[in-house]
């Protein structure tokens, strides 16, 4: 049996956690009525640690989800010992592949103290920063060894079915690469330029490269070996490539 004061409880501590967390954070309460949600949830959360043990003896009846606005996520549940406060673990995201989490070791959750403001201090400087280092690798694992691009770079990366891909930094360059027939993969965050007409393609990689430019937005061609680009595509010196699990096992 769930009890309404429970339920407060938990909202009322992640509402004052989420404010209290560097960036920008909102908090969701999944009430016990949510069962649809908690079940999906419960399969994301990334630990394979305490909120794992936990919720293998204890099913989620409730939870909190903090959200940041890239994307990032954690959850807040229920502790089930004779302490207070609650459990916190990183939630894997449902927009990258299963693959990207390959090799990537598990930010495994901890437990907070019943006190949302000093626990918001320990969150960032553990939980946090771990979860981000491990979501990073992941990101970067979903590019399939395309080279990141930065604020002032696109960085274009030839394909093996002759395509064109990239990952581009803020949303000037994406609305450059869409206007040039760019298509997003809605999982990954990749932009891809298909290579079906190769004329076609030549043109769009023409007129990205001064578009680009008048944002301050420099280009870079990435030439795998064996892969010879149009010549009227935008030449720049190609960055050295960047490196790359199974999909995370995620507590039920």
């Amino acid at each position: 049996m769930h009890d309404h004061d429970t339920s407060e409880r938990l909202a009322s501590y992640a509402d004052v956690l989420a404010g209290e967390l560097p960036d920008t954070w909102t908090s969701t309460h999944l009430p016990p009525e949510a069962k649809d949600d908690l079940a999906e949830l419960a399969d994301r959360i990334w630990d394979l640690d305490l909120v794992a043990a936990s919720l293998s003896e204890h099913p989620l009846q409730q939870a909190a989800v903090l959200s940041r606005p890239d994307g990032a996520q954690l959850v807040l549940v229920d502790r089930h010992d004779e302490r207070d406060g609650f459990l916190i673990a990183a939630v894997a995201s449902r927009a990258l592949p299963d693959e990207a989490y390959r090799t990537v070791p598990e930010p495994n959750g901890i437990a907070l103290a019943d006190d949302p403001f000093l626990s918001a201090e320990r969150v960032s400087g553990d939980l946090l920063a771990r979860y981000d280092s491990a979501l990073a690798q992941v990101r970067h694992n979903a590019l399939g060894g395309i080279e990141p691009s930065q604020p002032d770079r696109v960085v274009l990366t030839w394909q093996p079915d002759g395509s064109v891909a990239t990952a581009p930094d803020g949303d000037r360059a994406s609305a450059v690469l869409v206007a040039n027939s760019f298509i997003q993969d809605p999982h990954s965050g990749i932009y891809r330029l298909s290579g079906d007409d190769t004329r076609a393609q030549a043109r769009a990689l023409r007129e990205i490269g001064p578009q680009l430019d008048a944002l301050g937005i420099g280009t870079a061609l990435q030439r795998p070996a064996g892969r010879t680009a149009p010549t009227s595509a935008p030449a720049s010196v190609p960055p050295s490539p960047a490196g790359s699990r199974s999909p995370a096992t995620r507590a039920r």
